[in-house]
């Protein structure tokens, strides 16, 4: 039962879940620095969120030389697909300015 409350505390906070919901929509691995931009959030205040969601198992994190890209954590149980399912019907207009910032962002990588 603890992983079941460890997902839901993770997802009741409004930053956590825009970063779920920015990776589900982006289908795409992000830093923790353009995540800061996108949210305008601060730095600390995002990894200490990123930490969160890591710990809740909802994330997972890859090095890639001296970065550090964040993407979901693929889906393994009924569990993790309802939650997944639940957050991908947050309407997008409820993150327009965020989905907007952050394909920009994305459109600079190399």
């Amino acid at each position: 039962m603890d992983n079941y409350i460890k997902v839901f505390k993770a997802l009741s906070d409004t930053t956590r879940l825009k970063i779920m919901w920015l990776l589900m929509n982006i289908d795409e691995k992000i830093c923790v620095s353009e995540i800061v931009e996108v949210l305008e959030v601060y730095q600390y205040n995002v990894s200490r969120h990123l930490r969160i969601l890591k710990d809740a198992n909802l994330i997972e994190e890859v090095k890639e030389g001296k970065w550090v890209f964040y993407h979901l954590t693929p889906i393994n149980t009924k569990f993790q697909d309802l939650i997944q399912k639940s957050i991908h019907s947050i309407p997008e207009s409820e993150m327009r300015k965020e989905m907007v910032k952050c394909k920009e962002l994305l459109a600079l990588r190399d």
